[in-house]
């Protein structure tokens, strides 16, 4: 029962550290750039368009890929999501 205890506490303290890392990662790289919150249905491609008019959006949604380090395009809702630097949200 004690080494459940414990292997749970541990567990929990590896998690927070990983959540904290990120947080701190996620401030330290993103500062100042503009930012959207994702709402349910939204896609990839119509915040990239919603974003810019004049250039193609599935570059700039593959450069929103890239700056948040999203592997594929779906999206979870309430994410904050970076656009590149020069993008309106």
């Amino acid at each position: 029962m004690v080494a459940a205890l414990a292997l749970i506490t541990l567990g929990g303290l590896w998690i927070g550290g990983r959540i904290d890392a990120a947080s701190a990662g996620e401030r330290s790289g993103h500062e100042g750039l503009p930012w959207v919150v994702v709402h349910e249905g939204d896609t990839l491609r119509e915040i990239a368009d919603a974003a810019t008019r004049e250039v193609d959006p599935g570059r700039v949604a593959r450069r929103i890929m890239d700056l948040n380090g999203l592997s594929g395009s779906v999206l979870q809702p309430g994410t904050r999501l970076y656009l590149p630097d020069g993008l309106a949200p």
